[in-house]
């Protein structure tokens, strides 16, 4: 069953249960008020005629014209039952049918009250009350009324109950359905809006009604969904064009130091070996070609192991500022005076734990890229020192910069801001650096003002990692 029809029967139902018991109520409460109007009126009667009889008195002309009447009536029996007919009391037309409340009250001495069958609008309300006049036969005095008029008001009453009780019934359950149609119509609405979204079309999103209530809630949390799966997605195929392009990048790659040492592989068979110098260059040029290779391999290797295993650690005390310093005197062999390179030693040692290797390798890699995107002329500086209780390993250059929307991204693995400059790397350099440092407990951060230059900062627990055993 629909949800729209299930919320009309379960509204229909609770309305109809509330109406009908406040119904219910209504006709018991007034049902018990007319009745007991009745009883009060015929025990008053009673009482006064039972005083009057005891005090030798005569009933007043209007207590037995009202007693005249058919549906009320007053009797006066004697000990035995017998009903007296005085001047003064008249009865009414059924006063011989006997009844077993007058005999309760001579027996008990007390007034007794009941039904019984007097009168033609039978059943009546009888009272009977003991007396003991100073003379006469007169032993028990009985008032009756009809409950007749009592009962039919309550059934006129009964009817036109449960039919107010059926309209407003019929009435809400078309109000339920109208108020369930209004309330689901965003839902209604979100369901077409739904079909509409494919795959490919996660740019799309949900009408939003009344943004404050449940369906909008709901509404709005299905958008946000929609909007973390379409930049999920996007990430998707950034990453994979990127693999893409480094699949491209490192075959590319592997495919020039292939061919150079293919090349020179052929030449030393065929005539190399014969020419000293010739088989020398072939063997020195096949050995770099392989060098490139291994590099790019290693590189490859360092980060599956980093994300399958994390990065092995050997850890030591060690000087962060020798390491710096032993990295800048590689980066200055290897820029050959494209830029200068700085290095600020620290006025200490600035000791801690961990892998010097790895921390090199890391330093290396930081000043690597600062040279690369340098350009000719530029500078480069280097420092070392301890910060809010960390090392720090700092890498500033006088490069191009990086611009502010690619900042985020450049410890990405196979990212590379500028493709156009990337002088041959495969955009692995920085996302291994970062995997070291997060491996130590530390982290690698980045600031760059375009055209002003880069800045990298490697900070380490001086104590190395945390979960070290």
């Amino acid at each position: 069953m629909p949800i729209r029809w299930r919320l009309t029967v379960y509204n229909a139902f609770s309305i109809g249960a509330i109406l009908v018991a406040l119904g219910l109520a209504s006709f018991l409460l007034l049902r018990d008020a007319a009745l007991s109007d009745v009883e009060d009126d015929v025990r008053s009667r009673a009482l006064a005629a039972a005083r009057t009889v005891e005090s030798g008195g005569k009933l007043p002309p209007d207590e037995a014209e009202r007693s005249s009447l058919g549906d009320e009536f007053l009797i006066v029996r004697d000990g035995r039952g017998r009903v007296l007919d005085p001047d003064w009391l008249r009865t009414s037309s059924r006063i011989e049918i006997e009844d077993p409340l007058w005999t309760r009250a001579l027996r008990t001495g007390e007034p007794v009250g009941g039904e019984a069958d007097y009168s033609p609008q039978a059943p009546d309300y009888v009272y009977a009350v003991p007396v003991d006049p100073p003379e006469g036969q007169a032993r028990v005095v009985e008032a009756g009324r009809s409950y007749g008029s009592v009962t039919e008001t309550l059934g006129a009453f009964a009817l036109l109950l449960v039919g107010a009780v059926l309209v407003a019934l019929v009435l809400s359950v078309v109000g339920a359905y109208v108020l369930a149609r209004a309330a689901l119509a965003p839902v209604d609405a979100v369901a077409r809006s739904a079909r509409k979204i494919g795959a490919g079309d996660l740019g799309c999103r949900l009408p939003v009604a009344r943004p404050g209530d449940e369906i909008g809630r709901l509404t709005t949390t299905i958008n946000d969904l929609l909007a973390r799966l379409e930049a999920s997605f996007a990430r998707r195929e950034e990453a994979l064009a990127r693999q893409r392009r480094f699949a491209a990048d490192a075959s590319h790659e592997l495919r020039t130091p292939l061919t150079s040492i293919a090349g020179y592989a052929r030449m030393l068979k065929s005539w190399g070996l014969e020419d000293r110098e010739a088989g020398r260059e072939g063997v020195d040029a096949i050995l770099e070609e392989s060098g490139r290779m291994r590099a790019l391999v290693e590189d490859l290797l360092a980060v599956a192991r980093g994300d399958d295993e994390g990065i092995p650690l050997q850890l030591a005390d060690g000087d962060l500022g020798a390491v710096a310093a032993e990295a800048v005197g590689a980066a200055r062999a290897a820029a050959v005076g494209k830029v200068v390179i700085q290095h600020v030693p620290p006025k200490e040692p600035v000791e801690a734990v961990f892998d010097e290797a790895r921390i090199r390798r890391t330093a290396d890699i930081l000043l690597d890229n600062a040279v690369k995107y340098t350009p000719q002329g530029g500078v480069v500086t280097v420092g070392v020192g301890r910060e809010d209780g960390l090392l720090q390993l700092r890498v500033s250059d006088t490069g191009t910069g990086i611009p502010a929307e690619d900042l985020p991204r450049v410890f990405e693995r196979f990212y590379r801001a500028d493709p156009a400059r990337s002088e041959g790397g495969s955009g692995l350099g920085l996302s291994i650096a970062r995997q070291i440092a997060r491996a130590h407990g530390g982290e690698i951060e980045a600031a760059s003002r375009p055209g002003r230059g880069s800045t990298f900062v490697l900070s380490l627990p001086e104590n190395g990692p945390d979960d070290r055993g």
